[in-house]
């Protein structure tokens, strides 16, 4: 399974940004998908993630302001960004797991909060 993240930039505070996820590959039966980011200096932490049917999951740093969505017919997933704060940059990544557990990541996609 080949995870390819994209969508991030650079975006203005207060702006909005969509990233997207799409899986390619030998895909069955991806009951997980999710968004973490990394900034500098941190760990990588869990943004969002949703199950195949549709149940959300939000970490802190996703609360409020973010929404993770999928297309399961397109074995992708989303995650829109709304009123975007500095300490929200980072490089943003996507997660996939199947139903046995296996785990696939993306590359990555940077995410730059800056005026």
């Amino acid at each position: 399974v080949q995870l390819q993240a994209s969508g991030g930039g650079l975006v203005q505070p207060g702006g909005s940004l969509t990233l997207s996820c799409a899986a390619s590959g030998s895909i069955r039966n991806l009951a997980v998908m999710g968004w973490y980011r990394q900034a500098p200096g941190q760990q990588r932490a869990m943004i969002a993630t949703s199950t195949s049917d549709g149940t959300t999951n939000y970490g802190d740093s996703g609360k409020g302001r973010f929404s993770i969505s999928r297309d399961n017919a397109k074995n992708a997933a989303f995650l829109e960004m709304h009123s975007l704060k500095p300490e929200d940059s980072g490089v943003y990544y996507c997660k996939a797991s199947t139903i046995v557990g296996d785990e696939y990541w993306g590359q990555g996609t940077l995410v730059t909060v800056s005026s």
